[in-house]
């Protein structure tokens, strides 16, 4: 069975990546791999890259999809490189409290809020 490559909205605003995640459900492990491939693939062609997650289409993501990010944003980091995340719907946000990854990442409600405090 052919698995289906996930979707990803790509746009840039300046020298700001705008992602948005564009699936539901981010939960098995090849979609999560196929994404977190494709994001860091946009951070190595970037010098410093800037980065903005936009999770509005977003209802739910499994744990392995946690670890995803914060390697994403770990590389971010070592180019000097900045990440937003936007529009994460409340359970979701609640899982970044319970995990206390709301004071790693720094999360918007707004993808233009996110992207005003990039520039």
């Amino acid at each position: 069975m052919q698995q289906e490559m996930p979707q990803l909205g790509i746009s840039v605003h300046g020298d700001v990546t705008v992602v948005e995640l564009a699936d539901r459900k981010i939960l098995d492990e090849i979609s999560i791999s196929r994404i977190g491939e494709r994001l860091g693939g946009l951070v190595a062609r970037s010098a410093v890259p800037k980065m903005v997650l936009d999770f509005a289409n977003v209802a739910h993501m499994s744990s392995a999809a946690l670890g995803m990010l914060i390697t994403l944003h770990k590389r971010i980091r070592e180019k000097k490189g900045e990440l937003r995340l936007s529009a994460i719907c409340p359970p979701i946000y609640e899982v970044f409290v319970i995990t206390r990854l709301n004071e790693i990442f720094q999360i918007f409600g707004t993808t233009e809020e996110a992207l005003r405090s990039l520039s």
